[in-house]
């Protein structure tokens, strides 16, 4: 089965409010290319598989420093960047057009978001998972979660590494809807396996927390190298504790607050969620 791949990344789109003045802040910029310069970027270019394009959205406004930072991965082909104030879902299509050249039957779009990482076998998983031309969400649903004094393995069937494949004569995208929210209107292939993927708690992702159960750094240092060695080992009874009292009670909040989201998505939309958001960051 022929497929087109294509990772979308979102950088410093503008988002309106007080959230675009932050993203448009040097500080905010400086850090954020140097978290993709850890995880991100590394991880892409780690693929056992080089049969896929890579798509990085940026603000025109983007200041000249980071321009000319992404010369040396443009250069090098790692990824195409494009300049667009919005993305609206023609224009995205309209992009992975022009990147993908001539479309073959399936087209196959997966989010990464520009601070996290993926295995090196991340896309060649998903490529094999792509089964029918029906159009179909594909998540692989374990993933490790780093935060400031630990990793944690944690299974997520509706995580943010989320992909939709399509046929091109009907395309859809992964950027069609929420993450969580993509399997409303299509199947779900749900992939398991060793951890997919490598999301990373820090001061800028306010919206992220540590999930999952605490593990040893070393047993995921190969799938991603360098990314967890400024970690210590844990030892048995920080694990032990984790296990018994931290990761139940992580599990507890996280489902009240999985229950609080659904109830507002459905009373107020996905708008008025939006809108919600806005003001809760001001």
């Amino acid at each position: 089965m022929a497929i087109d791949h294509v990772l979308l990344t979102r950088f410093n789109l503008p988002t309106g409010g007080v959230e675009a003045r932050i993203r448009a802040g040097e500080s905010w910029l400086a850090n954020r290319w140097a978290l993709f310069e850890q995880y991100c970027a590394p991880s892409v270019a780690r693929q056992t598989t080089s049969a896929f394009s890579w798509v990085i959205y940026f603000d025109p406004e983007s200041p000249g420093w980071l321009t000319e930072a992404m010369v040396p991965y443009v250069d090098r082909g790692l990824f195409r960047p494009i300049f667009r104030a919005e993305v609206p879902a023609d224009a995205l299509l309209d992009d992975v057009r022009s990147v993908v050249g001539d479309p073959h039957g399936i087209l196959l779009t997966t989010n990464l978001d520009n601070d996290d990482a993926i295995a090196p076998d991340f896309m060649a998983r998903l490529q094999a998972a792509v089964e029918c031309e029906d159009r179909q969400a594909l998540y692989l649903v374990n993933g490790l979660v780093k935060g400031p004094d630990g990793v944690y393995l944690h299974h997520d069937p509706r995580n943010a590494f989320c992909s939709v494949a399509a046929p091109w004569i009907t395309p859809s995208t992964s950027w069609d809807d929420w993450h969580m929210m993509l399997g409303k209107n299509m199947p779900v292939v749900e992939i398991g396996g060793a951890p997919g993927w490598l999301q990373v708690v820090h001061g800028e992702n306010v919206s992220n927390r540590v999930r999952g159960r605490l593990v040893s750094p070393g047993e995921w240092s190969v799938a991603f190298p360098a990314m967890l060695d400024d970690l210590a080992d844990p030892g048995s009874i920080r694990l032990l504790h984790d296990a018994v009292v931290l990761d139940p009670a992580r599990r507890l909040r996280d489902l009240g607050r999985a229950t609080l989201r659904r109830a507002a998505i459905s009373m107020l939309g996905k708008d008025g969620m939006q809108s919600l958001k806005m003001r809760l960051r001001r």
